[in-house]
């Protein structure tokens, strides 16, 4: 079943704990790239992590544009892949998945040669783990989808999947000036939380 934009009306913790198990699919050519979301972090307006805490800008938009637009921004290693949630400047950020293709070895194929590791390719279980590698291995490009609603080349389906366990622990790469309380504001489904960032994970 796939999500519109209903879903989407949530705040921004229950619409990050909500989207863990959901899956993530991107038509492009002649190939349907999926991952089901395994990590998500929860960002509010109301605290400095969160880029939308330093006020409107046409880069940070999205983040305050309706429920279910689609939030990106460049690191250095690449895109990151966002949905607003219900509360202006409130967003989720995608933080990693893994592989949902129904045993299709020719899209697995196409999307280890997208996103090789030094011309090698990556472990198929890996190739989506972590939040850039997520928008490279499903070809989620920053300039063709930010400030864009969810359709029919790029959205979410629920295939019924509900994880049986949720580790709530703190974010990722947040400095300490911006994230002085460490807030377990970072979720992720303890099935494959092998694959999931790497990192600390405290467990509240």
């Amino acid at each position: 079943m796939i999500l519109y934009n209903e879903f989407f009306q949530k705040d921004v913790v229950t619409l990050a704990k909500s989207l863990i198990g959901k899956v993530l699919c991107r038509k492009i050519d002649n190939f349907t790239l999926k991952a089901r979301i395994i990590e998500t972090e929860a960002y509010s307006k109301a605290e400095p992590a969160s880029h939308s805490s330093l006020g409107y800008s046409l880069s940070r938009a999205a983040m305050f544009m309706d429920a279910g637009t689609i939030y990106m921004y460049h690191s250095r290693a690449g895109a990151s892949f966002n949905i607003s949630a219900l509360g202006e400047g409130d967003a989720v950020l995608v933080k990693s998945g893994i592989c949902f293709l129904d045993n299709d070895t020719d899209t697995l194929a196409f999307m280890q040669q997208i996103n090789k590791k030094n011309e090698k390719l990556r472990d198929i279980y890996y190739l989506a783990s972590g939040q850039t590698l997520l928008c490279k291995s499903l070809m989620i490009d920053r300039a063709l989808w930010d400030k864009k609603q969810f359709n029919n080349e790029l959205y979410i389906e629920d295939t019924g999947y509900i994880p049986e366990n949720i580790v709530i622990t703190s974010r990722l790469g947040i400095p300490k000036d911006r994230d002085n309380l460490l807030l377990p504001y970072r979720y992720v489904d303890k099935a494959y939380i092998k694959y999931a960032t790497k990192g600390r994970c405290k467990v509240y």
